[in-house]
């Protein structure tokens, strides 16, 4: 049969063979969109995930030989902006270990440039465009095809459809009509031709599906409408309760570029002032680059920490340790520290403990996303991302296996059922979905009104799509 329509002269068939082609044509749909997207996030996941374990994001995991003590930060720092002309440094990382590099951020009127150095002799290592490498290319597709807000706005909605694409898959590879779980779980290699990928993509789905869903979340936590506009904003860290004059800049202004730097939920928190009596003392004497790195290396912290040095004469400076930086591989260890520039006094304190309930969930879930918890999350996230594109792969061949030699240039889409009975469970998952999720409503609304309407009103779309 190669119409979208269930045939008249069709025996009845039972409501759940009607709901499970119902299922299958949301599926083929969802895939039609999500399924090119799905792959660009896996390669593009993929080469961020192995350029951070083997090389770093920047020049961090560059070799020294440890040669006594480490020389003062601020001899480091006149090092690192000798080294850039008319430079001035705004951030220090430090060594990952003590065998690794130091680096600075300096920046010019030009752009900004990262200069590794030898914490033992401060030798310029590497200089090289700070968060401007092949991983942060990776990243900026990724995050938005390179294609700014709009970019951003075609991956939230095909995040927001991949979560129907999981329901629907799960539905429609559930054991039933006999079939046991041991056909659900282990693909049948015995198998030929269409049935095997069937099989293959059916497995490998199930087993990936709860991962996926993960991945979906934190992802879509970072989107500009679901994740800026809602669940971010709602598990923003209150700057209020530090007691210390705001400024008009936030967290997220510490951030270079499309980089994500600092935690999720402090992204939209107001930074404080320097300048006032406010704050618990933490530093005696004078305040500088030195003092506050000392204050810094004594928190015990397990792996680096950044500083961020004040920018104007209001600006403060900033201690951070945490997973979004790949400071450290435990994601509850974060913290960010404000200290004011001039009386070295504490304005603000923000630890994992501090953050809301979602914003913990984020901090883990954004470190197992980026493969930061240890060995086994390099090697689950990385047959993860091979498994996605065996199911968006696989789910194209099934489709290609099955269009008929005569179907042209149509999409032969799963027929439509006629008479189906009205699926409650389905109504109920698709409402809550598109108002959870706002773009997926309106891609949601818009498949609907295309079934619905458009494929009969328009023959050109409905040969196409048929």
């Amino acid at each position: 049969m190669t119409d979208t329509t269930l045939r008249a002269a069709t025996p009845p068939a039972a409501a759940a063979k009607k709901y499970y082609y119902l299922a299958w044509r949301w599926h083929f749909y969802a895939g039609l969109y999500v399924i090119p997207f799905l792959c660009m996030l896996a390669v593009t996941g993929l080469t961020m995930l192995w350029i951070s374990w083997s090389a770093g994001l920047g020049a961090e995991r560059m070799a020294v030989t440890p040669q006594g003590e480490a020389m003062a930060v601020s001899t480091l720092e006149t090092a690192a902006e000798a080294a850039v002309p008319d430079g001035r440094a705004t951030q220090y990382i430090s060594p990952l270990a003590d065998n690794r590099i130091a680096a600075f951020a300096v920046e010019t009127d030009a752009g900004t440039t990262g200069v590794a150095l030898d914490p033992y002799s401060g030798a310029v290592m590497k200089t090289f465009p700070w968060r401007a490498g092949w991983y942060d290319f990776a990243n900026k597709v990724h995050g938005t095809l390179m294609l700014g807000d709009f970019g951003d706005r075609m991956i939230e909605i095909a995040a927001s459809l991949a979560i129907i694409m999981i329901v629907t898959g799960l539905y429609l590879h559930w054991p039933r009509n006999g079939s046991g779980w041991r056909s659900a779980l282990a693909p049948q290699l015995s198998l030929r031709k269409r049935a095997l990928w069937k099989s293959l993509h059916g497995v490998t789905g199930m087993w990936i599906s709860l991962i996926l869903l993960v991945f979906l979340l934190s992802g879509l936590s970072w989107a500009g409408v679901w994740g800026g506009k809602m669940v971010q904003a709602w598990n923003t860290f209150p700057a209020e309760k530090w007691g210390a004059p705001l400024s008009d800049s936030t967290h997220a202004d510490m951030n270079h570029g499309d980089g994500k730097e600092v935690p999720w939920g402090l992204e939209q928190t107001p930074l404080p002032e320097s300048g006032s009596l406010a704050g618990v003392e933490a530093i005696a004497g004078k305040v500088d680059i030195d003092s506050v790195a000392a204050f810094a290396g004594s928190l015990g912290f397990n792996g680096r920490f950044q500083l961020n040095l004040p920018k104007d004469t209001t600006g403060v400076w900033t201690i951070s340790h945490d997973s979004m930086s790949n400071d450290g591989p435990n994601p509850t260890a974060d913290r960010t520290i404000h200290i004011d520039q001039y009386t070295g006094r504490v304005l603000a304190d923000i630890r994992f403990s501090d953050y809301s309930p979602y914003a913990k969930a984020m901090a883990v879930g954004i470190a197992f996303h980026e493969g930061d918890l240890g060995v086994w999350n390099l090697v689950l996230n990385t047959t993860f991302c091979l498994s996605v594109l065996l199911v968006s792969i696989s789910g194209a061949i099934m489709w290609w296996k099955r269009r008929p030699a005569t179907a042209g240039k149509r999409l032969f889409a799963p027929p439509r059922p006629q008479d189906i009975p009205f699926w409650k469970g389905a109504a109920l998952l698709v409402v809550t979905l598109g108002i959870i999720f706002p773009m997926a409503g309106l891609a949601i609304a818009f498949i609907l009104l295309l079934d619905a309407k458009l494929l009969r009103l328009v023959p050109s779309i409905r040969r196409v799509l048929s």
